[in-house]
């Protein structure tokens, strides 16, 4: 069959890596995709936030089934487009993938549902929402409700943060995504991600990650997309899973469907674990980035099968074939990030690395000039490994890196140091 993915990171890549190993996969073209994703699939310059501009393309190519990467696309009803135009579909429609573009929403729906989260409230002005986190102190979550790359949510461990974090979303920091506040309760615990995928009725879990989200060793310094990841994640054991998927990701999806926006696709549910119980963080409507990489590293061409499960409504069908392995990623990130970092940096040394079912180089930032591969995001590579144990998959990560050629880049040097 041929196959379009859309977006231009880590996780697509990993996403057509693991596509590619399926000998169901045809063509595989990638949109816009990057330099790394170009080594194994064809590439197609459209704008994949327009739904017309994706349905006609994959008509003129005979396109059978979309897989859609990023949050945008989904928010901007590009699923929906894809679908009324006949075409088989991975990711959920505009009004389902609300679930992730608006944080108000999920707390309406856990409402709705019993679903256990954090207290919190929501606001439209920045004077309400002051008075709201003066009067209930520090810490608390300030998080700006629509989609913010990752970058909305501010852990404020003093009243001061949680006032600067009110002012700066409200001030436009976060343009149109700022424009309404949700405030939180400050949960204790230890956060985990669960995937599940989901066909509107039938849900499957597909696999546990953590990722490191903080830039520095030690989980110090400022929030990012993700420095690292691993999986399968120790803190969200079986049992957690099951009583998660009782109490939360099953209401949810009930609820979706009760208001006739069925959920289809993978549901990303972020988890904060304390005494044996998850209670849910977020909702994401795609699947996390870096925690993509070693889940695909881990599931390998199933992952196609599963996906199409999926959007074919034959989930309860499909089962996971799990190997008792580890994988973890380390992600190489431009000098600067998350501040302000300088592109085109020339990466040496990726010739060197190993690449096969045990060791693999995503790509999430790069692109190439003259026939170089430059750096071209703050995030930039995914060292990625896979080992019998946790400690294996990080020491083959880490000797990966050696082979690197690369001074403007940097690393943690600690991925999975919770688990280890």
């Amino acid at each position: 069959m041929n196959i379009l993915i859309l977006g231009s990171g880590g996780r697509e890549h990993a996403l057509a890596w693991a596509v590619k190993q399926n000998p169901k996969c045809d063509r595989l073209i990638v949109a816009p995709g990057n330099a790394g994703i170009a080594q194994l699939a064809e590439l197609a310059d459209i704008n994949i936030l327009d739904g017309a501009a994706v349905a006609n393309f994959c008509e003129e190519n005979a396109i059978d089934f979309v897989i859609i990467g990023p949050e945008a696309p989904l928010a901007a009803g590009v699923a929906d487009a894809t679908r009324a135009a006949g075409l088989l579909t991975f990711g959920p429609s505009a009004a389902a993938a609300r679930l992730e573009a608006s944080k108000g929403f999920t707390k309406e729906i856990c409402d709705a549902c019993g679903a256990p989260t954090a207290g919190y409230a929501r606001f439209t002005e920045a004077a309400p929402a002051r008075a709201y986190v003066t009067a209930m102190g520090a810490p608390i979550v300030v998080k700006a409700d629509g989609l913010a790359a990752g970058k909305g949510v501010i852990v404020a461990m003093t009243l001061d943060e949680a006032l600067a974090a009110i002012d700066d979303m409200f001030g436009g920091e976060f343009g149109a995504a700022g424009a309404e506040v949700v405030i939180e309760e400050f949960m204790t615990g230890e956060e985990a991600s669960f995937f599940i995928l989901t066909d509107g009725v039938n849900a499957l879990p597909i696999g546990t990650a953590q990722d490191h989200k903080r830039v520095g060793d030690g989980d110090t310094g400022p929030n990012t997309g993700g420095m690292g990841a691993y999986s399968p994640a120790p803190v969200l054991t079986d049992a957690i899973a099951a009583r998660a998927m009782d109490e939360i990701v099953m209401p949810t999806i009930r609820e979706m469907a009760r208001r006739g926006t069925p959920y289809q696709g993978v549901l990303y549910a972020g988890l904060m674990i304390k005494d044996g119980q998850g209670r849910l963080v977020e909702y994401n409507a795609r699947f996390g980035d870096p925690e993509t990489q070693v889940l695909m590293l881990r599931l390998g061409a199933q992952a196609l099968d599963l996906m199409l499960a999926c959007a074919e409504g034959r989930l309860n069908e499909a089962k996971v074939n799990w190997a008792e392995d580890h994988a973890i990623t380390v992600v190489m990130a431009a000098k600067g990030y998350p501040g302000a970092y300088e592109k085109g940096s020339h990466i040496r040394g990726l010739s060197r690395m190993p690449e096969d079912s045990r060791h693999m180089v995503f790509h999430a930032g790069t692109a190439e000039k003259d026939g170089r591969i430059v750096a071209n995001g703050g995030r930039v590579l995914n060292i990625t490994a896979r080992g019998d144990s946790l400690a294996e998959a990080r020491n083959r990560a880490y000797a990966m890196i050696d082979h690197l050629d690369w001074p403007e880049g940097f690393c943690r040097s600690d991925i999975g140091w919770r688990a280890l």
